[in-house]
């Protein structure tokens, strides 16, 4: 049985701790590292643990998946909304550390794992990473539909679609079943 729809609740303050996690630990704090941080540190979580990290909704762009709700959060910033977490056009710097209060010890594990892996890469290494990524070519037709001029910039990746890119995505999809 496929599960279109994310099962998880948004928490943006979650997520603005999350954001404000990634920007103080990741070596390259910007706006596409941290999407993409994020957007691997879900993965991991999801299928260690059965959840993402705060509950975010994933679109294709064209520079690859993007946490949507969190994008958004980072845009607020950048029109100086958020006061903890400055955005220089593609630079994000944290003004304050984030409340590991808010974080579980299973958030800080996957968001840790996704700054080493990825956090580090170039531009281009991680960009033809997140492209390679099985969810994004298939909502994308490979990146050809975030080509044409009348389609949306934006595509929603189905949530069934990460889970079954997934190791053991059956027993995962029992699970999500059985408790959301």
């Amino acid at each position: 049985m496929m599960m279109r729809d994310y099962p998880f609740k948004f928490n943006p303050e979650k997520a603005k701790e999350v954001l404000l996690y990634i920007v103080s630990h990741t070596p390259i704090p910007d706006r596409f590292h941290v999407c993409k941080v994020l957007y691997f540190a879900d993965r991991y979580h999801l299928e260690h643990f059965g959840r993402f990290v705060c509950g975010e909704r994933y679109v294709a762009m064209k520079n690859g998946p993007v946490p949507s709700r969190t994008y958004d959060l980072i845009k607020a910033a950048d029109r100086e909304e958020v006061p903890e977490i400055s955005v220089d056009d593609w630079q994000i710097t944290a003004l304050r550390d984030a409340n590991l209060n808010i974080l579980s010890g299973s958030d800080i594990e996957a968001l840790d794992w996704a700054i080493e892996k990825f956090g580090n890469l170039s531009f281009g290494d991680l960009w033809r990473f997140s492209h390679d990524d099985a969810v994004w070519k298939t909502t994308t037709a490979d990146g050809e539909l975030l080509k044409l001029p009348d389609q949306p910039k934006r595509i929603p990746m189905e949530f069934s679609g990460i889970v079954n890119d997934l190791s053991d995505s059956d027993a995962l999809i029992e699970y999500l079943q059985a408790y959301f």
